[in-house]
């Protein structure tokens, strides 16, 4: 699955807000294939699940708020696909926890990641890959919440 990062309006949230899970679906394609502002989104591949598990416990569990919100934490909009919000005051919260996290951090918490638990099977390379993304979703939080957004993660 690929993980997409969208810095949504205030009608785009409420209408995500409103709606059951086919208008979600619905507006989550819309989103997808109409989004303009490259700098209210982000792309994370498949470097999502291993950034959240970075980010948390090492699991795919999201308590650890705010980190845990960065990417999977947050009100769940569909059953049967990743469609998480989360709102202007979290991804200010979430902006302000991942603002101070560097490279070593992010090594450090990888390297602790069991093989199995990884979107890559590890090394350097990998690890490149990993922080690319993360170094990515970190200044798409500072982005959104200077311009007040909510977010909506996808992973389709």
């Amino acid at each position: 699955m690929l993980g997409v990062h969208f810095a949504i309006t205030g009608d785009q949230e409420r209408a995500l807000l409103a709606g059951d899970e086919e208008t979600v679906a619905d507006l989550v394609e819309d989103l997808e294939e109409n989004w303009r502002d490259d700098d209210l989104k982000v792309d994370t591949d498949k470097a999502w699940e291993t950034i959240h598990r970075c980010l948390g416990d090492g699991t795919l569990d999201y308590e650890a708020y705010p980190l845990s919100h960065a990417v999977l934490g947050g009100r769940h909009l569909h059953e049967d696909i990743h469609v998480v919000h989360v709102s202007a005051a979290e991804v200010r919260d979430v902006a302000e926890a991942l603002r101070p996290l560097d490279r070593g951090w992010l090594r450090q918490r990888y390297d602790a990641l069991e093989p199995g638990d990884r979107s890559a099977p590890g090394g350097d390379e990998e690890f490149e890959y990993i922080w690319s993304n993360f170094a990515d979703v970190r200044e798409f939080y500072q982005r959104a919440a200077k311009a007040g957004r909510a977010v909506l993660f996808t992973a389709t």
